[in-house]
């Protein structure tokens, strides 16, 4: 039993296992599913096409290892970061009902939040014809009323403006809820927190 390190590249990244999909460099038709990261590395790092240190406990058994490194096009800076990218609008003038939840995904594509982050940085305005109306923010799945409360509207067709930090789910979705009135809703990011 001869352990080894083998330099592998990263096909995809799962934040809820904190597993990955990876290309071992020199047998490039070995993929190797569901690998453990080292729980030291930074989740964000973990993108496709990143290079990493792939220890093997049993150079026979391939489904018996972990990555210990994640390395080359990976993310520079640091864990435990904020992290300033453009600012994205990432939805504009919502209509959501008074009591109604909508779930929205701000991580990947344009929008510079990766997969991954524990927080966005936002901005964030509503507009409501009823009197008292407010909007609450929170991760996807999180107690809705703990977290981000932007509101009440103090006349009828009343803009309110906020911002904030606001956590996300392991996916980067969050979960946006009107109340007392429906609220037209618009939400940028302009950063994220790891």
């Amino acid at each position: 039993m001869a352990q080894v390190i083998k330099r592998a590249l990263i096909m995809k990244f799962y934040p809820a296992s904190y597993t990955a999909d990876v290309l071992i460099l020199e047998a490039t038709s070995t993929q190797l599913q569901g690998v453990p990261i080292t729980t030291q590395a930074d989740g964000t790092s973990a993108q496709p096409g990143a290079l990493c240190a792939l220890l093997l406990f049993d150079e026979q058994n391939l489904s018996d290892g972990c990555i210990l490194a994640i390395y080359g096009n990976a993310p520079s800076q640091p864990p435990g970061r904020t992290v300033i990218v453009p600012g994205y609008q990432q939805f504009s003038n919502v209509a959501i009902a008074a009591g109604v939840t909508q779930t929205f995904s701000l991580a990947g594509g344009s929008s510079g939040i990766p997969v991954g982050a524990l927080g966005v940085l936002f901005k964030a305005f509503y507009g409501s014809t009823v009197v008292g109306a407010y909007v609450n923010m929170a991760p996807h799945g999180g107690s809705i009323g703990n977290y981000v409360t932007i509101g009440n509207t103090q006349a009828a067709s009343q803009s309110v403006n906020g911002n904030g930090v606001l956590p996300v789910d392991a996916n980067g979705q969050i979960d946006v809820q009107a109340n007392a009135g429906t609220c037209n809703v618009t939400l940028n990011t302009y950063g994220y927190v790891i």
